[in-house]
């Protein structure tokens, strides 16, 4: 084979490259609207969707420095999938939204990941001083299980600033992850949901802001499993053993596509009880889903994403995987105006970030004074 042929093949291979990626990354952007049980393919295609963004743009590149008029179309793929990317990026110079005379409340959640599992509580103090000095008003956790060494009466102690709070009982919290509630507010109504065949679970309860209350959510749903498996399937992976290697392939997406069907089905359970909320709705919490997936589908359908909202800039809350993925969520009713909406990145004891969200309340219309 010529030089000329090598050359021929490999352009061709490129093309046909650069096709496919371009047709996986627009299905992949489409993968939201298919509950697990009706596509295997589809949700687990979504999970790629950012890595599969990235591609596009390296490729984009490629081709670009070649002159080559096929640099469209992975770049048109890249822009096909303009809805996701509205879930991750906002022009960071947009003005905050200005909500005169309205009584606000600031909401945060975070993934503690057990506080680092520390003795001190060095990491527990820290994230309360700096709740409080962003102004919190609510504040969800998960993951905050106390250890033998910094127990959970001493977690509360770090949290006083907050005089309500929920913490699930004992007997309640009994093999699940441990989730709170705090408050500046006094709290409601609190229900603990829980779901079959996991230790996720998700906390209600009603938050009295003077005249108005809302109904807040608190939620940790069904997590990937990755971290637990990923070195058990790097080495399969990397045996020299085509079976053991289809073996890893075929059990990485079997486990993701069994819990996305349990993030779907808890999805669809808290769904429910958004709709029947007599108040308007703060729904919080890790949610282990991208927003290419079922699970934020099913919730921005009913709820308003509070980055979409009131956010700006580049948004990511998980600090691994080159921090290409956005798993922890603020939503809120239309009734609620999102005023402003970050993650700061604290390098503290997790591999979360937190996420803030401020809301101006429904104003309360005063009744006019009768003519005597």
């Amino acid at each position: 084979m010529g030089k000329g042929a090598i050359t021929g093949l490999f352009y061709t291979c490129f093309v046909t490259g650069t096709a496919l990626l371009a047709g996986a990354t627009v299905a992949a952007s489409y993968a939201g609207r298919f509950h697990p049980t009706e596509s295997f393919v589809m949700p687990l295609l979504g999970l790629a969707l950012p890595f599969l963004l990235v591609a596009c743009l390296l490729v984009a590149f490629g081709w670009w420095l070649r002159r080559s008029w096929w640099t469209l179309l992975p770049l048109a793929a890249f822009f096909a999938s303009w809805n996701y990317l509205t879930t991750i990026f906002r022009w960071p110079y947009s003005e905050k939204v200005q909500v005169e005379s309205a009584q606000r409340l600031k909401v945060a959640t975070y993934n503690v990941a057990h506080f680092g599992g520390e003795i001190t509580g060095y990491s527990c103090r820290e994230i309360a001083r700096m709740m409080e000095e962003e102004g919190v008003d609510v504040l969800c956790l998960q993951e905050c299980g106390s250890s033998p060494s910094f127990p959970m009466d001493s977690v509360r102690q770090a949290f006083s600033h907050w005089p309500y709070a929920l913490f699930p009982t004992l007997e309640s919290e009994e093999n699940l992850l441990t989730m709170a509630v705090l408050s500046l507010y006094p709290l409601a109504g609190d229900t603990l949901i829980t779901f079959e065949g996991t230790a996720n679970c998700s906390m209600m309860c009603d938050v009295l802001c003077g005249e108005d209350t809302l109904r807040l959510f608190n939620s940790h749903l069904q997590t990937t499993s990755v971290s637990q498996n990923r070195k058990k399937w790097e080495r399969e992976l990397m045996a020299d053993d085509s079976r053991r290697e289809t073996k890893a392939v075929k059990d990485a997406a079997e486990t993701l596509h069994g819990n996305l069907l349990k993030r779907a089905a808890q999805a669809d359970s808290l769904a429910a009880c958004i709709r029947q909320s007599p108040y308007p709705v703060l729904f919080c919490g890790d949610l282990n889903s991208l927003p290419s997936s079922y699970t934020y589908y099913r919730i921005s359908s009913l709820l308003e994403d509070g980055f979409r909202t009131a956010g700006h800039g580049y948004m990511y809350t998980y600090r691994n995987a080159k921090r290409l993925l956005r798993i922890d969520y603020a939503f809120h009713s239309a009734e609620l105006t999102a005023v402003d909406y970050r993650s700061p990145g604290w390098k503290l004891c997790s591999d979360h970030n937190p996420v803030l969200l401020e809301v101006a309340l429904p104003q309360t219309e005063m009744p006019l004074e009768q003519e005597e």
